[in-house]
Parts: C-alpha cells; sequence; structure tokens
C-alpha cells in the first residue's frame, strides 16, 4: 500500500491549554484538503475535532464522521460533512474508523485519543495492519508518552520483533510527507519477489 486516499485522525474534543493545538489541527486540516486526502475522524464539532473537520471542510476536501449514538448530543455532532456515520457504540466506531483509513494521526487529546491511538497501535504490533501511524507531537505533548514506550523497550516489554513503526511529527506540515514514506516503505518490503530472468 503506497497510495494514501483517507486519514483517520484521533484528537481531542476540547482545544486544550495552548492555541497551537487548534492552529495545527486547522493546519492539518488544509494539508488534507489540498492533497484531496479525505478526512475520518470522530463525528464531534467540539474542540480540535470540530477545528479538523471544518478546516477541512473550507478547503473544498471530504470528510466522514464517525460518531457512536450516545454521544451525538456531547459531542455536538457535525452534520455539514459529506458522510456521517451513527454506530451503536465505541466498538463499532473504532472499527469502522479503522476500515476506512489508509493511515492514522494522533493529535493531542485526552483519555479517549491515547486509547485509540494504543489500540491501533496495538493493532500493528500484533501484525493486523501495516498503515502508517503519525503522532504529532506539538508544544512537546506526546513526549511523556513516547518516554513511557522507551522505557517499556529498555525494560524488555517490548521485544525485538514486537515493536511497532511509530512515527513522530513536530509540526502539522510535517504529517503527510511522513505518511507518504511509511507507506512507500511498506509497499516496498511486502512487494513480491520477482524471479530472476534466465539469460538465453
Amino acid at each position: 500500500m503506497s497510495k494514501i486516499d483517507s486519514v483517520c485522525v484521533y484528537c481531542g474534543s476540547g482545544s486544550g491549554r495552548s492555541p497551537v493545538y487548534a492552529e495545527t489541527a486547522h493546519a492539518l486540516g488544509s494539508d488534507l484538503a489540498a492533497n484531496g486526502i479525505e478526512l475520518i475522524y470522530g463525528g464531534g464539532g467540539l474542540g480540535l475535532m470540530g477545528e479538523v473537520a471544518r478546516s477541512v471542510l473550507a478547503g473544498g476536501g471530504r470528510v466522514t464522521g464517525v460518531i457512536p449514538e450516545f454521544l451525538v448530543r456531547r459531542e455536538r455532532m457535525l452534520t455539514d460533512v459529506q458522510e456521517l456515520v451513527v454506530t451503536q457504540n465505541m466498538h463499532e466506531r473504532k472499527m469502522t474508523m479503522f476500515e476506512r483509513a489508509d493511515a492514522f494521526v494522533a493529535l493531542p487529546g485526552g483519555i479517549g485519543t491515547l486509547e485509540e491511538l494504543v489500540e491501533i497501535s496495538t493493532w500493528a504490533q500484533l501484525g493486523q495492519h501495516s498503515k502508517p501511524i503519525v503522532i504529532v507531537n506539538v508544544n512537546g505533548f506526546w513526549t511523556p508518552f513516547l518516554d513511557l514506550l522507551s522505557h517499556m523497550r529498555n525494560e524488555e516489554f517490548i521485544r525485538a520483533g514486537f515493536d511497532m513503526h511509530i512515527d513522530v511529527a513536530k509540526s502539522a506540515e510535517e504529517v503527510l510527507p511522513l505518511i507518504l514514506e511509511r507507506a512507500e516503505k511498506t509497499a516496498e518490503e511486502h512487494a513480491p519477489i520477482q524471479p530472476a530472468r534466465k539469460h538465453m
């Protein structure tokens, strides 16, 4: 897989303490729209979720929101997206987002964002997918999580052969190049070996 048509963005339903978080979400949405890449996201209209979705829409891009029924009012479901999928529960929501996305990006967020990032990384670790995963470590937000992963490796709970590829961007502008680079590497690694041609 080297072609990226859709990106799932995990992020907070709040805006966070620093304005840089919303600025990053807006910039990422603009990049997705400019490159013709569909946004798959959690369907809400609040916080960073609303910021990235509205930015894609403002740039003429396509947005698919996926939200469980019990969060429709709580997260103020964004209704002006091209497609809106209302699921019965969180498990169906996450699986739908996984199936529709070619890559995953984690912006700053809370426990839900962390849980989604950890789950999709675990699936990669267990060989269930090889889609690119990028963490946007703006303002050092994800540094404690990255330090924890390093600690797990040092203590040999993430062992050789069971690691996962998670790329780290410092800004929204670095996200798509990292995704495309990882997708290309993955495509090369999984390319079938061509038999050597016999010389006549």
